[in-house]
């Protein structure tokens, strides 16, 4: 396996081709990163779906991390994941602008790729499944995740994106596809389980919940498109930057990097 501070050096190397990509090949591996997620997101759910409490988010944490490993292993570029980008910027190997083109281009991917994931399962009838219970879990889900305070979501996506990124430096410490798998495995299922928020898994979960509630007349108080922007997606895309970017990111800079 790599040492961590080689693990920080060859990331400086990713941070320079991701920054680098043109628009075009940047967005469609987006939109693949954000369709990986989703499809983990609909697994886990699909899994969990008959359960409750405990079980239903340890089942969730034991399928969820396919996601991850499918955007790891067969190549795309995930907002979250991204947020390490900051390690090439205070070393000086990509300027601040590149970073945040990257991300700004990849979030809106990844939006995109969940969002196609969300119609796929809600207008192919998947949310059918179990005589309408899953339906329901997806619609409760997207409650939830709307009725957040702005603080919560913005502390569960810093609790998430310091795992993430840290699922993301394991995964890039093996130099194995099945090294890789198992170090991304526990810090992803640690977040599902321990109830945080990942922004791109929201982009699924949330318009999933929207689109389930008005194919199967589900009524859910507080679920609307507008407190899906507002009440979810910018604060756990603030949190998620400051886990990923600060806890991880410039952590990681200050003992491997800098000089």
């Amino acid at each position: 396996m790599f040492s961590p501070k080689e693990v920080a050096q060859n990331y400086l190397n990713a941070s320079e081709t991701k920054a680098q990509l043109p628009f075009g090949r940047m967005f469609v591996l987006a939109i693949l990163a954000g369709m990986f997620i989703a499809v983990g997101g609909l697994a886990a759910g699909v899994g969990s779906a008959t359960l409750s409490g405990s079980a239903a988010r340890l089942v969730s944490g034991a399928v969820f991390p396919a996601g991850l490993a499918m955007v790891l292993i067969a190549g795309s570029e995930l907002f979250t994941g991204n947020c390490l980008m900051i390690m090439g910027v205070l070393t000086r190997r990509i300027t601040a602008l590149g970073m945040l083109r990257n991300l700004v281009v990849v979030w809106l991917g990844n939006l995109v790729g969940a969002m196609l994931v969300a119609c796929i399962a809600a207008f192919g009838h998947s949310y059918g499944a179990f005589n309408g219970a899953l339906a329901e879990t997806v619609v409760n889900t997207a409650a939830a995740k709307t009725s957040l305070s702005f603080g919560d979501a913005f502390l569960r996506g810093v609790g998430c994106n310091f795992l993430v990124c840290i699922a993301v430096w394991m995964a890039n410490a093996a130099k194995t596809v099945g090294g890789k798998i198992a170090g991304l495995y526990f810090p992803i299922a640690a977040f599902v389980i321990a109830g945080f928020e990942h922004v791109v898994a929201n982009m699924y979960y949330i318009p999933a919940g929207l689109f389930a509630a008005s194919i199967h007349g589900i009524a859910a108080e507080g679920l609307t498109w507008g407190a899906f922007i507002v009440k979810n997606l910018i604060p756990v895309t603030l949190g998620n930057m400051a886990g990923g970017m600060i806890l991880v990111g410039c952590v990681g800079w200050y003992l491997y990097l800098k000089e």
